[in-house]
């Protein structure tokens, strides 16, 4: 557990810090769109419902993004 803490603070992407750093991004997006999803339209559809489509259209712009930004890294970083 301590290797793979170093290898994510210090920045060597392997598969498995892309992976976990790709779970978080997901996370923090869900989050970010549920509160943003209260903020623009809870009022109109409910709290609840804006919620839950805010925390699921949020990953939908995250996950493609990480995955090409990761696959840019990992070509600059062989040269």
């Amino acid at each position: 557990m301590n290797e793979l803490i170093t290898s994510m603070v210090t920045g060597d992407l392997t598969l498995v810090t892309g992976l976990l750093w790709l779970v978080v991004a997901t996370v923090i997006s869900m989050i970010g769109g549920a509160i943003g999803g209260m903020i623009l339209a809870g009022k109109h559809i409910g709290y609840k419902f804006s919620a839950t489509l805010g925390a699921l259209f949020a990953p939908t712009g995250v996950i493609p993004t990480m995955i090409i930004g990761f696959a840019l890294l990992s070509v600059i970083g062989n040269f």
